[in-house]
């Protein structure tokens, strides 16, 4: 289908075990973008990025230091050139399958879906040491419990291809494979032309990025035609996470809830943070 207004933003951060993957799904899209964006926040050896560096529409970024994910992406945003229409955040371990781009843009398009913001569809695990399928869902986007729990739907699920079949509006969206409307993205910038909030680093941002959207009268979508895989980088074990990194994401979800003004998960969301903090949970 040639070349299109998309671009695609990846941040890596010792990333050389996935990214040459990830370059491989991107170059081999039926639409490809016409911008790649590589942000790399601190890797210990940057040799791996010098590949990419000479490649024709491939933007190399070296930030100094280990800046996270969300400035990494908000570095990536100030090099997208004006025609850009449509952006693809993705990460170094997830990998689009050949017709994403084509079908994400095709659904952008639509006259039924001028409300449409961000989309995501059906993203698989994946093993890289094994180069294969997992053959479980990773994320079919992300929903919340009453009480506050945020969660990817179908996650450790076998694929199965009679679930998750329908187009259908979702509450938010895992940051990993994150498809927006530029528009979309100009109407919920933060002060200091941020996109994602730099103060929650990672964990989390992508929660607060899709309320922010919904807030505005932006839609999430669900298309489950629009696919990829994803190479989580924790388990489904929490304590598999360093206690640092479960505490950046419980305050971060606290943060959420506190903005948002919801009690129950704001009571929830305060005590998580607290059983980390005291007791390692």
């Amino acid at each position: 289908m040639g070349s299109s207004n998309v671009a695609v933003i990846v941040v890596t951060h010792n990333s050389e075990k996935h990214l040459d993957k990830c370059m491989q799904c991107l170059n081999s899209q039926t639409l490809q973008a016409s911008q790649i964006v590589l942000v790399d926040s601190g890797s210990a050896d940057r040799t791996y990025l010098n590949k990419f560096a000479s490649m024709a529409g491939v933007d190399v970024v070296l930030a100094e230091k280990d800046i996270g994910f969300c400035k990494g992406n908000n570095i990536g945003l100030t090099k997208i050139t004006p025609d850009v229409d449509f952006i693809l955040f993705i990460n170094p371990d997830a990998f689009a399958m050949p017709t994403f781009l084509e079908e994400a843009v095709a659904f952008m398009l639509l006259d039924s879906q001028k409300t449409c913001g961000a989309l995501t569809g059906t993203t698989a695990g994946y093993s890289i040491e094994s180069d294969f399928p997992t053959g479980l869902y990773d994320t079919t986007g992300v929903f919340c419990t009453w009480w506050g729990c945020w969660y990817d739907r179908g996650q450790g699920e076998a694929v199965n291809s009679q679930l998750y079949s329908s187009i259908e509006e979702i509450p938010a969206i895992c940051g990993a494979v994150y498809f927006c409307r530029r528009i979309a993205v100009r109407d919920v910038m933060l002060p200091g032309e941020e996109l994602f909030d730099s103060r929650f680093y990672m964990y989390k941002e992508d929660i607060d990025l899709s309320l922010r959207l919904r807030a505005h009268g932006w839609k999430l979508m669900f298309v489950p035609t629009v696919k990829s895989f994803h190479c989580r980088g924790w388990n489904s074990n929490r304590k598999s996470m360093p206690k640092k990194m479960r505490l950046h994401s419980a305050y971060n979800e606290l943060t959420i809830h506190w903005r948002q003004k919801w009690m129950v998960p704001t009571f929830y969301s305060g005590l998580k943070y607290w059983a980390v903090k005291c007791f390692n949970l």
